[in-house]
């Protein structure tokens, strides 16, 4: 008996070593993981979602030397009765709301403020647009009918295998990718994971090899879509995509604070939603866009790419809302209203014909909910029409 308990210290003593010793040579992959599973966290979340740097790898992107671009101030708007309700209800953190450019409204709230560099989620998607629209307009992507494979050759036996740029621009590539983010197991959780671990998203894109549909036949919106793009334009380019953005996109618009992408172990940035700023810039890339890419006398995108991203194009079912090249419309928008839409409540919302862009930032966890989607688009043609 004396043996056994002899035998059975030794073990566990065995086992707590080992496992100090995995965490101090996993230590900051473990830290990461942890990070990933506590993430969304009710007390946690708005910090966190100031703060994914300090949980994340990340890649700073430089803002460019230019000064900063003004914003003047205009006429506050007289906020809709149910504002304050609805800012509370969706937990909004921060909301810029420009007329022509000039500043109508600004607010923060939950205890961030105007300097937080906050998450886009998948806003981020809709600055891929912008540089692919770039790429194309300089020759160095030729066509949208070029198959991916064309320029991200791992890609060649996989889902993938097939499909068009323009295909996974709209979200109809016709992968198999679970995008469900409240169930650990799904394949959105489990891209977390490799990117917590600081393993590599292109491997995890040249993993997937089932399909539910042929590319072009169906839309479902899956987010390694907008990945996948990302390895497009770098093997078009043989650069990275951040630093492609900020030199073509970021450095003209004279953002206030240089943004940052998360990434992955290989300093590849996560473009589908690692992309970081303050809620102000986020409404300057806006203004941008509504000026038909047009920025300081600088034609930063090109207007037809501008035009043609943005009007609804893929094949989405009926519902509320519409899809294009990487931005969302209402599914009843008037020509030149759509939107950047990331999870747990992130937006820019555009309406030319009215002249308004709205930034949004949230840490809403019901984001999800039946209705949410309408009543945001709602508040914010309300928002737009306060300041006619």
């Amino acid at each position: 008996m004396r043996t056994f308990g002899k035998w059975l210290g030794r073990t566990l003593l065995f086992l707590v070593l080992s496992g100090v010793l995995l965490y101090v040579w996993k230590r900051e992959e473990i830290t990461r993981v942890m990070a990933v599973n506590s993430l969304f966290a009710g007390e946690k979340i708005v910090n966190n979602f100031s703060h994914m740097n300090s949980l994340f790898l990340s890649t700073p992107m430089p803002r460019g030397d230019g000064p900063v671009s003004p914003i003047v101030i205009g006429q506050p708007i007289e906020l809709p009765d149910s504002f304050e309700t609805w800012a509370i209800e969706r937990a909004v953190t921060g909301v810029v709301v420009l007329k022509d450019g000039l500043l109508r409204h600004e607010a923060y709230y939950l205890g961030t403020g105007p300097d937080d560099l906050r998450i886009s989620w998948s806003v981020a998607k809709s600055f891929l647009s912008a540089l692919m629209g770039v790429m194309l307009d300089q020759g160095k992507i030729a066509s949208l009918q070029d198959p991916v494979t064309k320029y991200a050759p791992t890609l060649i036996g996989t889902a993938y295998d097939g499909a068009t740029i323009e295909d996974v621009l709209q979200m109809e590539s016709g992968v198999k990718f679970n995008e469900d983010y409240f169930d650990f197991w799904s394949d959105i959780n489990k891209m977390g994971r490799v990117l917590a671990l600081g393993q590599s998203m292109d491997s995890f894109a040249a993993g997937i090899d089932e399909s539910i549909s042929e590319p072009g036949e169906a839309w479902k919106y899956v987010s390694i879509d907008t990945h996948v793009l990302s390895m497009v334009i770098r093997g078009a380019t043989d650069t990275p995509i951040a630093t492609l953005l900020s030199e073509h996109i970021i450095a003209p618009l004279g953002l206030e604070k240089e943004p940052y992408y998360v990434t992955d172990g290989h300093e590849t940035a996560f473009v589908l939603g690692g992309l970081n700023l303050t809620t102000r810039d986020y409404a300057r890339f806006g203004q941008m866009v509504a000026q038909n890419g047009l920025w300081d006398g600088t034609q930063v995108v090109p207007a037809a790419w501008i035009a043609e991203s943005t009007r609804p194009s893929a094949k989405t079912a009926e519902g509320n809302t519409q899809y294009g090249y990487q931005w969302w419309m209402p599914a009843d928008a008037r020509q030149g209203e759509f939107f950047a839409r990331g999870v747990y409540g992130q937006y820019i919302y555009i309406n030319q014909p009215l002249g308004v862009v709205i930034a949004i930032n949230s840490a809403d966890k019901n984001f999800r909910d039946a209705g949410v989607t309408l009543s945001n688009i709602a508040m914010f043609r309300a928002l737009a029409e306060a300041t006619q």
